[in-house]
């Protein structure tokens, strides 16, 4: 989807899919082990199904329509003060489509002292890279990263539909940072927080805000939830 800070000139990708195998292997060969930590399907928000999802759940990924509600709301948001945690890693976007791709790059961004990423691989290195940088830089540091671009194509294009960059879906990130829910969108100026969470409540968190949002758009069908989740030494 096309973002407020884009110019008419600026770098657009293809959409990425909501599909947990595709963000997988995204994810791993850019350096988050698969020992460490992988996406799978929400199903559903209610209780039994969120408890279907394996546990500790990292990060929350929910794909929305946009919506002249979804737009008006984002506005209205980005004219409130908001006390957000200085340990809340956050960037904005400024390339069309890149939404999935920094959707992931904010539930990974926020769990790096939780998840041990591959030395020297591209996820460590940009972390490291863009650590001290503000939102926008961050955002300027990934428009000019040539391998993530690369990677990013080839997961658009390794998806069940076909790729096409007319969309109007858009990917955000909810995660938790010192006992706060926050939502992480790229599109909007910063990050939102929605009170108190833990790593042992974030889906069930995250679901009653997803639920709310989805109130608001009763005639769509087009959302889409997905968890990063923990692996688990043991576990099967």
């Amino acid at each position: 989807m096309a973002t407020p800070d884009e110019s008419p000139a600026a770098k657009r990708w293809l959409p990425l899919e909501a599909n947990p195998d595709v963000m997988n292997q995204f994810l791993w060969g850019l350096g988050l082990p698969e020992s460490e930590a992988e996406c799978c399907d929400v199903y559903g928000l209610d209780d039994e199904l969120l408890s279907m999802v394996p546990q500790p759940v990292l990060a929350v990924l929910f794909l929305y329509p946009i919506t002249s509600q979804t737009e008006e709301e984002r506005l209205q948001q980005d004219n409130e003060k908001r006390d957000v945690s200085s340990k809340v890693y956050f960037m904005k976007q400024t390339v069309g489509n890149a939404c999935g791709t920094i959707g992931l790059l904010h539930s990974v961004g926020n769990i790096t002292s939780e998840i041990k990423l591959q030395e020297g691989s591209f996820l460590d290195r940009f972390f490291k890279s863009t650590a001290i940088m503000d939102p926008l830089e961050r955002a300027a540091f990934l428009e000019k990263d040539g391998e993530m671009e690369v990677a990013h194509t080839v997961a658009a294009t390794a998806g069940d539909t076909e790729a096409s960059e007319n969309v109007d879906t858009h990917f955000i990130c909810f995660t938790c940072v010192d006992g706060q829910l926050y939502e992480l969108d790229g599109r909007k100026s910063g990050p939102i927080s929605h009170g108190a969470s833990s790593r042992g409540t974030l889906l069930q968190d995250a679901a009653e805000v997803i639920k709310g949002m989805i109130q608001k758009n009763p005639e769509s069908f087009n959302f889409n939830v997905i968890a990063l989740t923990k692996k688990v030494a043991g576990a099967v």
